[in-house]
């Protein structure tokens, strides 16, 4: 059985439940995603649409969700999917079908995906609207105009409209996947458990000759071998001032004695995937001028860590790093003048030109807003997950910053659990003080 699939229908009916009860009378559609041609026969790796897997728990493609609510606690689940077909099952591996559909994922009726557009039309109650998402696939949503349209064309004595209201479920679903549930809480767990083995056993396996792509093969196996089915997003492995480019994603050099290494990973668990960074010496100690700038970006990375508190705006971590950061920029001489103002002015911006954290679910950058409609910071909902991710980065050629900086690149981050107590960090058994690294990454 896919690996994707999972197999709790009370779980995946309370979610539906929540949403609808959420949204109103109406009907709920939502498709998953689509498989793609990579090349000739080829497809790209097929993986469930985050909605439609959060909301079902249905592994495979050509799947439909249609979600009927029929009063404030109860509802119809009904999900069009591929028949059994033995002989395609021969190339493609076995399938649910409508049956498995029903008797393992708690559908209350399951068809043939072929049945969706003739069945839609009779499932919308007459006056009320469809929840469904416009734009992530126009195929679709031709299919989808063009069912109504055939549908009112049929009933025209009654000058039916061409199709019902339609209103976008997105914010209502984001806001509800922002905050994880319990099931949700232990995948992510496990997904840290897994990224932290990875990067642990990547660096207690890199040393100068090693190709990027040699950890990032050490790196992936951690994953693979603790049931990980695939990465959340595709692997940074780079050394040196590779490190300087954000999303490096080459992963072909040979490392170097006297590099740092930063790793930017992480393993999926049942959808969900940790997001991980740790900067580790190549040689297996760091320099004066790399322990200093690193000990400045994990200070900033704490203090961002420790402003993760439910209710407060979701940048404070954000606002606590550039503090931090800035004031170490001075410290290393790369600034002068006093930090606040230097902050207010963003002159530390050359070398931190990212944000500092981002929602992290289903998706590595996750639904969930981050502004009010007023442009104002959203408050911190206790429940959600974020990344705290600083760093700094001197590129290779930056006559602007003494010698001794240049081609240094650091970044930290871990994925933080916003509770009432508090922060909890769901990664922090991931080395990351300088001592630690040095011990972790010791050549014999």
């Amino acid at each position: 059985m896919s690996r994707d699939a999972h197999l709790d229908p009370s779980l995946h009916r309370g979610r539906r439940q929540r949403l609808l009860d959420s949204l109103g009378p109406g009907v709920l559609i939502v498709p998953t995603a689509r498989e793609t041609k990579r090349n000739g026969d080829v497809l790209h790796e097929f993986r469930p649409g985050s909605d439609f897997h959060y909301l079902t728990g249905f592994p495979e493609p050509d799947a439909v969700l249609v979600a009927v609510k029929t009063d404030r606690r109860r509802h119809r689940a009904i999900l069009f999917v591929r028949e059994r077909d033995p002989a395609r099952e021969i190339w493609d591996g076995p399938r649910h079908g409508s049956a498995g559909a029903i008797r393992r994922f708690g559908a209350d009726e399951a068809h043939a995906i072929g049945e969706l557009w003739r069945k839609l039309p009779d499932l919308v109650p007459e006056g009320q609207p469809v929840f469904h998402t416009l734009g992530r696939d126009r195929d679709f949503d031709r299919r989808l105009l063009d069912s109504f349209a055939a549908a009112a064309s049929r009933q025209r004595r009654r000058l039916l409209p061409m199709h019902p209201p339609i209103v976008d479920p997105g914010p209502v679903l984001a806001r509800q996947r922002q905050v994880k549930d319990r099931s949700e809480l232990a995948a992510m767990q496990r997904a840290a458990e897994l990224t932290v083995a990875g990067h642990i056993a990547l660096a207690r396996s890199v040393r100068p000759g090693m190709y990027e792509y040699e950890a990032q093969a050490v790196l992936e196996a951690e994953f693979r071998r603790g049931g990980s089915p695939r990465n959340g997003y595709p692997s940074i492995v780079a050394s040196g001032s590779n490190a300087c480019v954000l999303h490096y994603h080459e992963n072909s050099r040979r490392m170097r004695a006297g590099d740092l290494l930063l790793v930017d990973a992480g393993a999926e668990v049942q959808g969900c995937t940790a997001d991980v960074t740790r900067t580790i010496p190549v040689s297996g100690r760091f320099t004066d001028a790399q322990a200093a700038v690193y000990r400045i970006v994990l200070r900033a990375q704490l203090a961002g860590i420790r402003a993760c508190k439910a209710g407060a705006r979701w940048d404070a971590a954000h606002r606590a790093c550039l503090r931090a950061l800035t004031r170490g920029l001075v410290e290393l001489g790369v600034l002068r003048g006093d930090a606040a103002r230097l902050v207010r002015d963003q002159r530390y911006r050359p070398y931190y030109m990212h944000g500092t954290s981002h929602w992290l679910g289903r998706d590595v950058h996750d639904v969930g807003g981050y502004e009010g409609a007023d442009g104002a910071a959203l408050p911190l909902p206790a429940g959600a997950v974020l990344t705290v991710e600083p760093g700094l980065y001197f590129g290779p050629r930056d006559t602007s910053v003494p010698r001794e900086l240049r081609g240094i690149g650091v970044r930290i981050e871990d994925d933080v659990h916003v509770t009432r107590g508090g922060p909890r960090v769901l990664t922090d058994a991931a080395p990351k003080s300088v001592d630690a690294l040095e011990r972790l990454a010791a050549r014999p």
